[in-house]
């Protein structure tokens, strides 16, 4: 994942923290924020960085308004259904995921507990969405539909170079 787009996402989790401040928390509550990582810090560092900056600049600071709860598989995407369920127990008011095991893994942790996911597979086909159009439940974030994509990008290729 590229630092601009993690800095989005700062930003849209950041986006998705304002009701909790402003309805479910009580004032001086820090909000919490499970987050699964799929390597390690030190791979992760650089987008671990512009995810909290992206937060600072909607004025979420780590040790002020916020805790960010970290949890790595270090490459083990299986360690992603023990560490969702310890995020969950803790509990936390968030959960920041990336990629679709680590998806399935917060959805079977947590129901209600609104999941954010830097990268999926088809929400549909993953269980995460009732569509596209309405998904409901609790996930929301970046999916890649690059199978559904492909066959219009070749059609499209095709028409350019006949």
């Amino acid at each position: 994942m590229t630092m601009q787009r993690r800095h989005l996402l700062g930003v849209a989790v950041a986006a998705l923290l304002e009701p909790l401040a402003a309805l479910a928390q009580p004032a001086g509550k820090m909000v919490r924020i499970g987050f699964l990582g799929n390597s390690n810090p030190s791979t992760e560092s650089g987008l671990v960085e512009a995810f909290r900056q992206g937060l600072r600049e909607l004025g979420w600071i780590e040790g002020q308004n916020i805790a960010i709860e970290y949890r790595w598989a270090d490459g083990n995407l299986d360690r992603h259904s023990a560490h969702a369920l310890e995020l969950v127990k803790l509990p936390v008011d968030l959960l920041l995921v990336g990629g679709s095991q680590a998806v399935r893994a917060a959805r079977q942790a947590s129901s209600t507990i609104p999941i954010v996911s830097a990268a999926m597979g088809d929400p549909v086909s993953l269980g995460a969405a009732a569509s596209l159009a309405r998904p409901g439940g609790n996930v929301t974030g970046l999916a890649n539909l690059f199978e559904e994509l492909a066959p219009k990008q070749l059609q499209l290729f095709k028409e350019l170079l006949p």
